[in-house]
């Protein structure tokens, strides 16, 4: 008889978790290795049946201070970092393109 072995606790600890991910605009990188993501959702008005704007603010664990004003980014949900931070940013969506200004004599 071969010896009983445990190999449920081992794949519980395997299978993956779900944590939200959320796109949205950074509004500021002012602070030391966090940003302020504002996500905005379209949502259906129950009475009215239009699209409501919707706009929620979170803050982001931001690691290299990578990430500007402007940028879309990508954040996940993540173990509690500060009394606030519950997410870290994933990855960079997109950059706002720059002005070139120019300079008229």
């Amino acid at each position: 008889m071969a010896p009983a072995t445990q190999t449920a606790p081992a794949a519980a600890e395997d299978k993956p978790k779900f944590r939200r991910k959320l796109i949205g605009r950074v509004v500021s990188d002012k602070m030391d290795k966090t940003v302020v993501v504002e996500v905005t959702r379209y949502a259906r008005d129950s009475v009215y049946k239009k699209y409501v704007k919707s706009r929620k603010k979170y803050k982001a664990h931001d690691e290299k201070n990578e990430f500007k004003t402007g940028d879309r980014v990508e954040i996940q949900e993540h173990r509690p970092l500060s009394r606030e931070k519950r997410f870290a940013v994933v990855r960079l969506v997109s950059r706002p393109a720059l002005e070139e200004r120019v300079l008229q004599p």
